[in-house]
């Protein structure tokens, strides 16, 4: 009975504080925002269930009722771009939300060469104190993981208008690729910061498209067997301290201490999606840029990445469900990663992943640097980007791509490569055509001379008199000197799969 009497007067203190629940909005709303343009204007929170909400945008208004467990949800008319507006919402509390702008907003993730910030890039100085852009706002999505989808997204930084003072900490590729399409497209640009360095792609994919494919289940595989040498290194590490601190006891005894936890929480399949993206999902966006893939280069991991890509693309489009949105993003550069590593089987998967409808690819082969994962040139990152947006999200007739591997065919002891988007021509950025290989029957891969012809490019080499497939730049750091009259390099590729 005294159990009883504790629980029901807990129950009626709960109801009497939730008489006075204030409305409430996710983080991802607040002043100096960007709504997406063209789609409906989706407003949703918490309140008092049954609570009736007014929200108010651009002269229109929309009511809503809070469901038993205080969820609400409104949409009003979409519009094209504008602003500064206000976004007002009425309830027992009222928020106003000011400086609002309605433009594009595009999803910037990946790992840390996503994440890598401003103030690292090349000419960071004379960058940051021209980053003046009013027509730019930040945000900045803190890094978190969960075993569970969440209803909120946790911040670093909620929206801010770029500015010097605040662009610094901002991610490098992002910043360039909207400072040129807010240039180009003359319209408000929000960009959302969403990357965590050093994580792998299935930890950005939900759990139901992971499980939903059987040829997927080695993710889990991978992640056991991290699981399980982190567990054995904290084991050992547990026991060194015990005996450590009993000796310095003299011989007392102490007990263990709370069970170990992974420290690579952000690497299990899910994790990061389930924190970082699924809240996301039900804010209306462009478009997504991603940088990411070293992470997958590993022997355990790099056969699944075609499949495992594809399939976040194609996870994230359905979450958000607004049809087949521009997917743009970077092919790993290059890197002096050493012998074994999976860096030119995920450049592959990550050409391959063209295959799905609006993608685009930037190629960055040219312009890593051998010694260092994280190279500074992050402007020809953006702006090829921006090229790739250009195109596919805005439709302009532009050429955006360097060469792709189309087809081969055979001309006695040379082999003669076409390719897309070399319609112009091809040109060399090197005295003599670089990275070539070729090979026989046998699958001995010899570095063949190179000469480009039009719209192709010829190989030969004398130790290989009957040649029968080829490859380019295919290595952690290859020389790569193929190039379209765009001045963007071609794709790293290989013509036949062993």
């Amino acid at each position: 009975m005294t159990f009883m009497r504790n629980w029901l007067v807990l129950l009626c203190v709960s109801a009497g504080v939730s008489l006075h629940a204030a409305v409430r909005l996710p983080s991802v709303f607040s002043d100096h925002m960007v709504i997406q343009r063209g789609e409906p204007v989706h407003v949703w929170g918490d309140a008092e269930a049954g609570e009736s909400i007014t929200v108010e945008f651009r002269g229109n208004r929309r009511t809503a009722v809070a469901d038993p467990l205080g969820r609400w949800s409104v949409e009003l008319p979409g519009g094209d771009a504008g602003g500064p507006f206000s976004l007002a919402v009425d309830a027992s509390n009222r928020i106003n939300i000011e400086d609002v702008l309605v433009g594009d907003v595009w999803v910037a993730s990946g790992q840390s060469n996503m994440g890598f910030a401003l103030s690292e890039a090349q000419n960071a100085g004379q960058e940051i104190a021209a980053a003046n852009m009013p027509q730019v706002r930040l945000l900045i999505v803190n890094q978190r993981f969960a075993d569970f989808p969440q209803e909120d997204l946790p911040l670093s930084m909620p929206w801010t208008v770029c500015t010097p003072a605040t662009a610094a900490n901002f991610s490098a590729v992002a910043y360039f690729f909207a400072r040129e399409i807010a240039r180009r497209e003359k319209v408000a640009v929000g960009i959302v910061d969403d990357a965590w360095g050093g994580t792998p792609a299935e930890a950005w994919t939900s759990m139901d498209a992971l499980s939903r494919d059987a040829s997927l289940m080695p993710v889990f595989s991978a992640w056991a067997a991290m699981a399980d040498a982190q567990a054995t290194t904290a084991r050992g590490e547990e026991k060194e301290r015990k005996e450590a601190d009993a000796a310095k006891a003299m011989g007392t005894n102490e007990s263990l201490r709370l069970p170990w936890h992974p420290v690579f929480d952000s690497w299990a399949p899910g994790e990061l999606y389930n924190a970082m993206i699924a809240p996301l999902t039900h804010f209306p966006i462009r478009g997504v840029i991603w940088y990411q893939g070293e992470s997958n280069t590993d022997a355990l991991r790099y056969p699944l990445y075609a499949r495992l890509f594809r399939t976040l693309i194609q996870d994230w489009r359905s979450a958000w469900g607004e049809g087949d949105f521009p997917f743009l993003y970077v092919q790993i550069a290059n890197y002096r990663s050493g012998p074994g590593d999976g860096w030119p089987a995920v450049r592959e998967a990550q050409l391959e992943t063209l295959s799905l409808v609006n993608t685009a690819m930037a190629v960055t082969i040219d312009i890593g640097d051998a010694d260092n994962i994280h190279p500074k040139d992050k402007q020809d990152v953006g702006l090829r980007l921006a090229l790739a947006a250009r195109a596919i999200a805005y439709k302009e007739q532009v050429e955006y791509s360097g060469p792709i591997y189309r087809s081969m065919s055979r001309d006695g002891q040379r082999l003669r490569l076409y390719f897309d988007h070399a319609e112009d021509g091809l040109v060399a950025r090197a005295e003599n055509l670089q990275g070539f290989e070729i090979a026989g029957a046998d699958g001995k891969f010899l570095p063949a001379t190179a000469a480009i012809d039009g719209a192709a490019v010829e190989l030969w080499n004398a130790d290989v008199p009957d040649p029968v497939e080829a490859r380019y730049a295919w290595s952690d750091n290859p020389p790569s000197s193929l190039f379209n009259k765009a001045g963007l390099p071609a794709s790293p590729f290989r013509t036949a799969q062993r």
